[in-house]
C-alpha cells in the first residue's frame, strides 16, 4: 500500500499538487465548496495511480488542487465507502495521499440521518465523537503499519481547536451547528425502525456510511480532522416515512451554503 500510495503522490506533485496546506472530503450532495475554490489542476479519480473509482452516480469522482481564502487546499469532490466493494485500505487511501502531499489538516463533510429528536433535517452537527460500526477498520493488517501505530489512540479523535473555531464561527453567523455523535454503518440499505432505535440508545444522534475510516486514518497519521454532517432526513422510528434518496440529496444542497462558509471562514482563520 506505502508504494501506491508514493505513486500516487509522485504522479500529483508531478502534475502540480504542492504542498497543499488543507485536505477537504466532500460527501453526498455537498459539492458546491468546489466552486469556491480557485481551482489550479484536477484529475478525475480513475486518471490517478491506484486511486479507487467512485461507484455512486452522484458522487462527481474528482481530485481538486487550488486556492480556498489564501490557502492551497486539496479537495476530494466525491469519496469511497465500503459499501461500493472496496476495503477499508482503499477507503481510506486518498486521506494516506493527501497527508503525504503535505496537508497539516482535514476538514470532512457527510449527509446523515438524524435521530435526534431535537433537531430538523437541514440543519448540521458537528461531530464531537463517533462510534464505528463498519465491519473493518482500515488500520486491520500488515500493510496498514506503514502510515503509524497500527494501535492508535482514539480518545479524542476530533480536534478541539479546529471544532471551537467552527462553534465561533457559526455562532457569529447566525448559523444552527449542533454538536453530537455521529455512527457509522455499512449500508448501504437503510435502517429499520428497530434498528435506529438501537443506535439511539447507543449514544448516537446521526447515522451515516462514511467517514469514521477516515478519520481514524487521519488519527493514525497524527492528521488533525474536523467534521461535519448535514442532516437529510428524521429518524424518527415512531413516525418513520420511505426515505426518498433524491430527497435526501436535494437537502443535503440546500444546506451547502451554510456549510461552505464554515469551511471557507475556518480556513480563513487557519
Amino acid at each position: 500500500m506505502i508504494e501506491k500510495v508514493s505513486a500516487a503522490v509522485k504522479f500529483l506533485k508531478e502534475k502540480g499538487f504542492d504542498s497543499p496546506e488543507v485536505g477537504i472530503i466532500l460527501g453526498t450532495g455537498l459539492g458546491a465548496l468546489a466552486d469556491e475554490i480557485q481551482i489550479e489542476h484536477e484529475f478525475v479519480y480513475s486518471n490517478i495511480p491506484h486511486f479507487p473509482i467512485a461507484t455512486v452516480e452522484f458522487h462527481k469522482g474528482r481530485l481538486l488542487y487550488g486556492v480556498l481564502e489564501g490557502k492551497k487546499v486539496v479537495a476530494m469532490q466525491g469519496r469511497f465507502h465500503y459499501y461500493e466493494g472496496h476495503n477499508m485500505g482503499q477507503v481510506v487511501f486518498p486521506v494516506r495521499v493527501m497527508q503525504h502531499l503535505g496537508i497539516k489538516k482535514l476538514i470532512v463533510s457527510n449527509a446523515g440521518g438524524c435521530m435526534n429528536l431535537d433537531w430538523k433535517k437541514g440543519e448540521l452537527m458537528l461531530i464531537e465523537d463517533h462510534i464505528n460500526l463498519q465491519p473493518e477498520n482500515p488500520l486491520r493488517g500488515r500493510e496498514a503499519s506503514a502510515f503509524g501505530q497500527i494501535f492508535t489512540d482514539m480518545s479524542n479523535p476530533y480536534d478541539e481547536e479546529m471544532n471551537k473555531k467552527l462553534l465561533s464561527i457559526a455562532a457569529e453567523s447566525g448559523i444552527k451547528l449542533n454538536k453530537g455523535v455521529y455512527v457509522s454503518v455499512e449500508g448501504p440499505s437503510l435502517e429499520t425502525k428497530a434498528e435506529y432505535r438501537f443506535l439511539r440508545m447507543i449514544g448516537a444522534d446521526v447515522v451515516g456510511m462514511s467517514t469514521v475510516p477516515e478519520v481514524i486514518a487521519a488519527n493514525q497519521m497524527n492528521l488533525p480532522v474536523s467534521a461535519i454532517s448535514v442532516l437529510t432526513d428524521e429518524c424518527d422510528p415512531d413516525n418513520l416515512s420511505p426515505v426518498n434518496i433524491e430527497d435526501i440529496i436535494s437537502t443535503a444542497k440546500a444546506a451547502e451554503k451554510n456549510l461552505v462558509l464554515l469551511i471557507s471562514h475556518l480556513i480563513r482563520d487557519m
